[in-house]
């Protein structure tokens, strides 16, 4: 079993105003994609800025090449102080939803707004010269205001009415830039009705986008469709692994933020194709234990189940902070006391799962979180309890955690009788608890093998390296003692139970001091981390 931990940023449009709690209202779209619709925007108006320059500078080196004298290559029109407003419209939209905090709907709503502004700029400057010099015969024309509405149609998942609102207006603009040019003498023609029937198909395209914006926010919609799990709605997705994949998640009701672990059958079935239907059973009854564990040190399962495609999922809490692997990435070594103190936490959350009869199998530092609840800093929280080996009323070949396919166990934090594939107990995890021990004292792995094959081996036939050897950090005699016990190659030889391991932590001498400042993670309040897939 590997668990993978990500950290994602709550965006403002994840509130509990957002959720979408009544089931005969229409689907609200889901977060990620209005966020990447959202970042499509912010291109594409960096993307227009970028014409608005070129094309007015093309244009005065065209009439350059071709009428040298022409006095328009050189001098400043008026349709190039068009384009100038164009060009900064553009650039201050891009760099304010940069440099700015929007929620996503909100940004797809200032597009359309955009696409009207960027619409009078084009009908102004398309018109300033006459293009026929019978305007009035009514000869239709298409412009660039056309395709410019389809393109925000098929990047901005608009609601249909609000595209045929803002795709009317933009489609309006050439006429009316046609009736300002008239206004300035540029055109002459008496009929209103000619300047709009000659851009009949701005208007046919505008309502085109409508039906191009329905089939998207319908889609949209399916997706929010297919995301709901019982009570809860997907949001982002924040990662993904060999298992299946990682969303943020909200109850429908309670609006309260959950993290959701979908998983493949077929990752838990392995080669076997007759094995997800069982795969399913045997993870509703070892996901019913998991559910039953309690320990403020362990993570929150709240739900699990099968969706109508077959997917397994499992509903966890959301929690504030870092994992071990990413402190220790960021800090190098810890002082020994502070590791003294996590350890006494990991292994309250451990006693409890080896008291009813459950197996981690996978204790490493990525699994391990470190976060802030209440005033109390450095918190312990024991990840990725969703999957876990039961040793209790079950055959071992009749575990998630043994069936084909399934890697169990990290190879730098793993035990010698796991990798004699031996029946293994409790005392697995705190082989495993010891290898994380002496990674947070040293920032070193107790064996470092060139591949995954050759570390395994080290634990099953070496010694380790006492860790005061292997840091700089001041390690006293008892607390090496202890990592050292937990790191003995026969299970017998290590301590009994996570509760004997604790008492025994909580003799070392300097267990009591106070050491090393708190996880940083009272500083990031925008940052969640989650068990992973």
């Amino acid at each position: 079993m590997v668990a993978e931990t990500q950290v994602v940023e709550r965006m403002p449009s994840e509130t509990p105003a957002d959720l979408q709690t009544d089931p005969g209202r229409p689907r609200r779209l889901p977060d990620d994609l209005l966020r990447q619709a959202s970042h499509r925007f912010q291109i594409l108006a960096l993307v227009a800025a970028g014409l608005w320059f070129l094309g007015p500078l093309l244009g005065h080196l065209a009439l350059h090449f071709a009428s040298p004298a022409d006095p328009r290559a050189t001098n400043f029109r008026f349709i190039d102080g068009v384009a100038l407003v164009g060009l900064a419209t553009s650039l201050a939209l891009f760099f304010y939803l940069r440099t700015t905090r929007r929620s996503p709907g909100f940004v797809l709503d200032l597009a359309l707004v955009y696409l009207v502004l960027t619409a009078i700029d084009l009908g102004v400057m398309i018109h300033w010269g006459p293009v026929s010099t019978t305007p009035s015969a009514g000869e239709p024309m298409i412009t660039w205001i056309g395709p410019v509405i389809l393109m925000t149609a098929a990047i901005v998942p608009a609601q249909p009415w609000k595209m045929l609102v803002a795709g009317l207006l933009a489609a309006s603009m050439d006429p009316i830039g046609m009736l300002i040019a008239r206004a300035a003498g540029v055109y002459h023609f008496h009929s209103v009705a000619t300047a709009f029937l000659m851009h009949y198909p701005n208007y046919l395209m505008a309502g085109v986008a409508v039906v191009i914006s329905g089939v998207v926010t319908r889609l949209g919609q399916q997706v929010t469709k297919a995301r709901e799990m019982g009570s809860y709605r997907l949001g982002a997705r924040i990662g993904s692994g060999g298992m299946g994949e990682v969303y943020l998640a909200h109850h429908r009701m309670l609006a309260r933020p959950a993290a959701i672990k979908l998983i493949r059958p077929e990752a838990l079935a392995g080669d076997d194709a007759g094995k997800p239907g069982l795969a399913a059973t045997r993870f509703r009854r070892e996901a019913e234990a998991a559910a039953r564990l309690k320990s403020p040190h362990t993570v929150q399962l709240y739900d699990f189940g099968v969706t109508d495609q077959g997917r397994l999922y499992l509903v966890m809490e959301l929690l504030e902070g870092i994992t071990l692997d990413q402190l220790v990435t960021a800090e190098g070594p810890l002082p020994a006391p502070r590791v003294v103190r996590i350890l006494r936490q990991v292994c309250e959350s451990l006693e409890e799962a080896h008291d009813v009869g459950l197996v981690h199998r996978d204790i490493k530092p990525a699994n391990i979180h470190l976060g802030r609840v209440g005033r109390q800093h450095d918190f312990a929280k024991v990840l990725d309890f969703g999957l876990v080996k039961s040793v209790a009323g079950a055959d071992d070949a009749d575990s998630l955690a043994t069936m084909a396919g399934l890697a169990v166990g990290t190879p730098a934090y793993m035990a010698p009788e796991m990798v004699h594939g031996e029946v293994v107990d409790g005392r697995a995890d705190l082989y495993s608890l010891g290898c994380v021990a002496y990674y947070l004292l040293t920032a070193r792995l107790v064996f470092e093998g060139a591949n995954a094959m050759q570390t395994v081996l080290l634990h099953v036939q070496q010694e380790p390296v006492r860790p005061a050897a292997r840091t700089g950090n001041p390690i006293s005699p008892a607390l090496e003692r202890v990592i050292l016990s937990c790191l003995a190659k026969r299970p017998e030889d290590r301590p009994r139970s996570a509760s004997e391991l604790a008492a025994l932590l909580a003799a070392v001498p300097e267990g009591g001091e106070e050491s090393g400042r708190p996880t940083p993670t009272g500083s990031l309040p925008r940052e969640y981390s989650h068990p992973g897939p």
